[in-house]
């Protein structure tokens, strides 16, 4: 029987660069157990404007590969699911490579970003990144001493953008465009996305071509429309106050 990997090559611009992948669904999904989980914790306008909800995301397949991560990233399971990385980094496909965790999804417990945490320093000849929305989380259990092969961007459009100090702190912002992310100031990741941890500390990241999206973003940043949102209710926007169904979100609904 052929090995089952966990980690995934990822798409061809992934690939070309010798990127691993370990993805989850995006936002909220309903479990087989019929429980619904935010997998993004943090996200905020983004969650709106996900690529992740849209095309190859959306075939059955796919979902149904993403859940069975997800299902290994919750409690009852994080002792296997530590076991079977950690296993897997050994392997020599992965040394000198680099592991891009969450092409969707996030950390969405700190069990599981700790679970993260311990595997990465079983693997010293890999190197781990990540962007994500959780601050906070990682102020608390990253910052202060991070393994030595990780780095990690903020990604600005999430509930926690108010901690991210743009002068400072390295963070990406999603733009309409390449020349939106120059006017901005930033930088764009487009020619690696490894730029998104070793480039310049603004990272801009041009807004995927899916044309709903591009129409509901318009011409700001999420970082700005998150802010203008911020502003307008003077505090963080709210999780999602009602279970939606896996196959309504992935179809925009």
């Amino acid at each position: 029987m052929p090995r089952q990997w966990l980690l995934t090559q990822g798409n061809r611009d992934l690939r070309r660069h010798g990127i691993s992948t370990w993805t989850l669904p995006a936002w909220v999904v309903q479990l087989p157990s019929g429980r619904h989980m935010n997998v993004c914790p943090s996200a905020g306008v983004c969650a709106k404007l996900c690529f992740a909800r849209f095309g190859t995301y959306r075939i059955p397949s796919v979902r149904a590969a993403h859940l069975r991560n997800l299902m290994l990233t919750l409690n009852d399971q994080l002792p296997r699911f530590e076991e079977r990385m950690t296993a897997e980094l050994q392997h020599r496909r992965y040394q000198g490579g680099s592991v891009r965790i969450h092409d969707a999804g996030d950390f969405h417990s700190r069990p599981y970003l700790e679970t993260w945490l311990r595997i990465m320093r079983t693997a010293p000849g890999v190197s781990f990144y990540c962007y994500t929305k959780e601050v906070t989380l990682f102020q608390e259990c990253v910052e202060s001493s991070p393994p030595a092969n990780f780095a990690w961007c903020y990604s600005l459009g999430g509930r926690e953008d108010r901690y991210v100090d743009r002068a400072t702190m390295r963070h990406a912002d999603v733009f309409p465009d390449e020349e939106s992310i120059t006017e901005a100031g930033y930088s764009s990741q487009t020619a690696c996305d490894l730029l998104c941890v070793q480039g310049p500390p603004r990272v801009g990241i041009p807004a995927n071509n899916i044309p709903r999206l591009k129409k509901a973003q318009g011409r700001a940043s999420f970082g700005t429309l998150q802010e203008t949102r911020d502003n307008r209710t003077r505090r963080p926007s709210p999780a999602p106050a009602r279970p939606v169904e896996l196959d309504n979100i992935l179809a925009g609904h």
